[in-house]
């Protein structure tokens, strides 16, 4: 084997374990994201401590979760409208969001909200026609 020969081993040697290294980097700062998004999805605590403050807040007809998490991000009751899209369906309220005008408080949690919003139409004395 001439120098040559030798030299290219050893740099491509290099670039694997160079390249190996990345990717393992990579992965686990995909993990540790992974992670703490997962553990916000079912611990993330509310905004404010409470009494917090009351917002009032209008959901029009037709707004997905996504939707509402964003109006909902917008006026300081949550700190991220993806997560809440995620919580919701995860929930029990998944598919039960009702358009309405809500007082909500920056103290609740985001499933303490969607409680709130996901109100059944028999509770509050209306009927389906």
């Amino acid at each position: 084997m001439n120098t040559r020969q030798m030299v290219t081993a050893v740099i491509g040697t290099v670039l694997k374990v160079v390249f190996a290294i990345v990717v393992i980097v990579l992965v686990y700062k995909a993990a540790v994201v992974a992670y703490d998004y997962g553990y916000r999805v079912f611990q993330e605590p509310p905004v404010s401590e409470s009494p917090g403050m009351d917002v009032v807040v209008e959901i029009t007809v037709g707004k997905s979760p996504l939707q509402i998490g964003q109006i909902l991000e917008t006026k300081g009751l949550i700190k991220d409208a993806k997560l809440f899209y995620i919580q919701n369906l995860l929930s029990r309220y998944k598919d039960k969001l009702q358009p309405g005008v809500y007082t909500l408080n920056t103290s609740m949690t985001m499933e303490e909200m969607m409680g709130v919003m996901a109100v059944e139409k028999e509770e509050t004395g209306e009927t389906e026609e």
